[in-house]
């Protein structure tokens, strides 16, 4: 396998230009061609251009334009759900892959640990959001070792870490988030919640799982979640738990009733998770940030190794 597949990010907003600095630092399979916005301001479209990388204001329509377009085999979509849709549908008629960082989910969810191989020849492939990133592998691990009838996750992240266009999803990150869990997770029911943290100084991204399961113990639980934990951290580092993992024991004479699913049996599991971002770009506290350019990054890398070994 040699050489590297050339690749484009569209939105130089916080998270386009983190995952700019990744690819540029890190990356053995791709080869950032193009970075695109709408601000000819922004401060991710200046660093570009300062890093020699062919830059426009103008959007995909601009990236269309550029003499890079016709190489490029990945496009990084860092914007807005409603934006995506536009976006895929230019990516798609001129046969690139699109890896999508906004809450569109027009692909197949991707969590890397979790799914990362399912789907390496899919055109479009969906990150989820920062939150199903950093919880769904913890409901994915339970699901591995017993049922899971109901899994909650709350995503707390600071209020400065939250750009525009995470603001403008909010209502998207919910529901993808809670789709995602059932679906790449394992959960029967899922449920997400995000919290913008005011507080000052910024807090890191804090998340909580609440896994609600039968049919194996807390021992096999708990192991399973650390392993977990572990396959995470190999791609971001700053991803670990906060405290011991909690068990709670529900039987016939005490079942757990939740509102608008259901009444169980089983065990509770209490997962709390600190994501520390790897400041490339953002702030250490921007874990939220991180792990959603570390996962697509990672993503990225596992399609691009495939079309790399298939060229020779």
């Amino acid at each position: 396998m040699t050489g590297r597949i050339k690749a484009a990010i569209i939105g130089s907003g916080n998270i386009g230009t983190d995952l700019m600095i990744k690819i540029i630092r890190g990356s053995q399979t791709l080869e950032l061609s193009a970075f695109v916005g709408i601000d000819p301001e922004s401060d991710g479209l200046k660093r570009a251009a300062e890093l020699g990388i062919a830059t426009t204001h103008e959007g995909i329509e601009g990236l269309q334009r550029l003499d890079q377009w016709d190489d490029i085999g990945i496009i990084f979509d860092a914007t807005s759900a409603g934006a995506h849709h536009h976006h895929n549908v230019v990516a798609q008629a001129a046969g690139k892959v699109m890896i999508d960082l906004t809450p569109a989910a027009i692909g197949p969810y991707v969590v890397p640990v979790v799914n990362g191989d399912e789907y390496l020849n899919a055109a479009n492939v969906n990150m989820v959001t920062c939150g199903g990133q950093a919880t769904i592998p913890i409901v994915a691990a339970v699901s591995s070792v017993a049922t899971v009838h109901y899994a909650e996750i709350v995503a707390s992240i600071a209020s400065r870490s939250a750009g525009p266009g995470t603001r403008a999803n909010i209502d998207e990150f919910t529901e993808t988030t809670s789709r995602a869990i059932e679906s790449v997770g394992g959960a029967a029911k899922g449920k997400a919640i995000i919290v913008l943290n005011p507080a000052e100084p910024p807090m890191m991204m804090r998340d909580t799982v609440f896994v609600l399961s039968s049919g194996a113990n807390e021992t096999t639980v708990e192991q399973a979640i650390l392993e977990m934990v572990d396959k995470v951290q190999a791609y971001v580092p700053g991803y670990r738990l906060k405290q011991a993992i909690q068990f709670e024991r529900f039987g016939s004479n005490n079942a757990v009733k939740i509102p608008g699913v259901g009444s169980y049996e089983g065990i509770k599991t209490s997962v709390f998770l600190e994501v520390e971002g790897g400041a490339d770009y953002l702030p250490a506290y921007a874990g939220n940030l991180d792990i959603m350019t570390s996962a697509a990054l990672k993503t990225a890398e596992k399609i691009a190794a495939r079309k790399l070994a298939e060229t020779g």
